[in-house]
């Protein structure tokens, strides 16, 4: 059996905290057992491991997401990077076409596909070994997981079965898209089953699929190709199509918390950053994320979310039109974590095509560093605020601390590494800041140093 985790988003649903590069699977607002800050992407890798998946599950995701992903599990989970977003056909018909030619799997061996971040409890894993039987038990096309609902919901897609269950799953017979409560109510009778995102199947079915319509099964020539495929969901393109699909009903705690009001529910206390909250206003969240406080005076019922990329004031209930409200609102992300620490925008200021400004504040982490890179349209002055490490300026090494500061003339390679976590504020000026005046060199600390003393760097 192998897991895909879906980790894709366009972070518009928990806007402002989540933006392009930072989805709602990346946002630390839930409390690990230890009592740390944890993201839901944290939270379902450590409910993977605890059930010993770890070793058998890969991530498909975007480059955007790349360094997040890294940053927060480690540069050791595995993942298959979409050249660029094509929904989760596409992101599912890479991954299988990767463990088919690269790591060679068994056509006979159980795939199964699930969002990045459920919230369930760590039976809820369990219960996918058993879908993995159901598989090889009940020779269907498509096998999914559903879970029993608690109430009639509009919110999420009911799959509806053929009858009682009789030999540990159902027989479906067919789906309805998040209908109405009362629609809701009548599909409970017929023992409906929310529809939690989870499909599993074997290796092989999808492999003659994708055959079937002249889809590359090479990785490296379907990721070449990849812009080729059409932009649509799994669930259109192979799950209603199906004709043999089965459903295993899961009774334990399943959740989705995609909107402000469903996350507040779990997040442990009603103040999370610097805020100020009054006694009279009863069931209201205040989540920020900048240095100054949020005050909410008499006011119930509402989320008041603060970040370097907006603040948001909206009515629990109206939560989920987040993503409507936000449709042709497109803005450069001004909070990103990479893997090696993150980076905040303090200000930019445009002076016309020719001449930009931005001032950042950059955070390395201990031992990790940032490529080596150039940019031809800008300078950049590195000021060191805290911590110790190293700079590559050129052909030139040396150490930086507090207090110093580093420029760069527009063309000049350079890098960072910090010994101790570093911290400097960085102020950019020229042209192209915002589309891209980035050269990379290498990634890596040691092959820096090595194209330094060999000075091989051409440009």
């Amino acid at each position: 059996m192998r897991l895909v985790l879906l980790s894709g988003g366009s972070g518009k649903r928990l806007w402002p905290l989540s933006n392009d590069s930072r989805s709602k699977q990346f946002l630390k607002v839930l409390v690990a057992p230890d009592g740390r800050r944890e993201s839901m992407l944290e939270r379902v890798w450590r409910q993977i491991r605890s059930a010993g998946l770890a070793d058998r599950t890969l991530i498909a995701t975007s480059k955007s997401q790349v360094d997040m992903i890294y940053s927060q599990l480690g540069s050791n989970v595995p993942l298959v990077v979409e050249p660029e977003r094509r929904d989760t056909f596409p992101a599912v018909a890479l991954s299988i076409s990767y463990l088919h030619s690269v790591v060679k799997c068994d056509p006979s061996e159980t795939i199964i596909v699930l969002p990045v971040d459920p919230f369930v409890d760590n039976d809820f894993f369990t219960k996918l070994l058993e879908l993995d039987k159901v598989v090889c038990r009940s020779s269907a096309d498509v096998a999914l997981m559903g879970v029993s609902p608690t109430y009639p919901s509009e919110k999420y897609g009911y799959i509806v079965p053929e009858g009682l269950d009789t030999e540990g799953y159902y027989r479906v017979s067919f789906f309805r898209e998040k209908p109405s409560v009362s629609q809701a109510e009548e599909l409970l009778q017929l023992n409906a089953l929310w529809n939690c995102g989870v499909f599993a199947f074997q290796l092989k079915f999808m492999i003659n699929l994708l055959k079937e319509k002249q889809v590359p099964i090479s990785y490296k020539q379907l990721a070449l190709n990849y812009r080729s495929l059409t932009q649509i969901s799994f669930d259109y393109e192979v799950v209603e199509q199906a004709r043999n699909i089965v459903a295993l009903s899961y009774n334990g705690s399943w959740k989705d918390i995609g909107t402000w009001n469903t996350l507040t529910e779990e997040m442990t206390g009603r103040v999370f950053g610097k805020g100020l909250l009054s006694h009279d206003s009863t069931n209201t969240n205040i989540v920020n994320e900048l240095d100054v406080p949020v005050a909410v005076l008499g006011v119930s019922n509402i989320v008041v979310a603060a970040s370097l990329d907006g603040i948001l004031v909206t009515d629990k209930r109206e939560s989920s039109r987040m993503k409507e409200l936000l449709s042709d609102h497109n803005q450069q992300p001004m909070y990103e974590e990479k893997r090696w620490g993150w980076h905040k925008v303090l200000d930019f200021k445009s002076f016309g095509e020719e001449h930009e400004v931005m001032t950042k504040r950059v955070c390395i982490y201990a031992k990790q560093n940032i490529s080596y890179q150039v940019h031809f349209k800008r300078s950049e002055t590195w000021s060191v605020v805290s911590g110790q490490g190293s700079c590559v300026k050129g052909g030139e090494l040396f150490t930086v601390r507090p207090g110093d500061v580093v420029q760069f003339a527009a063309g000049t390679n350079y890098a960072f590494r910090a010994e101790t976590e570093l911290e400097c504020v960085v102020v950019k000026i020229g042209q192209a800041i915002l589309n891209g005046d980035d050269t990379e060199l290498c990634k890596e600390w040691d092959e820096t140093l090595k194209l330094v003393q060999n000075h091989k760097i051409v440009i």
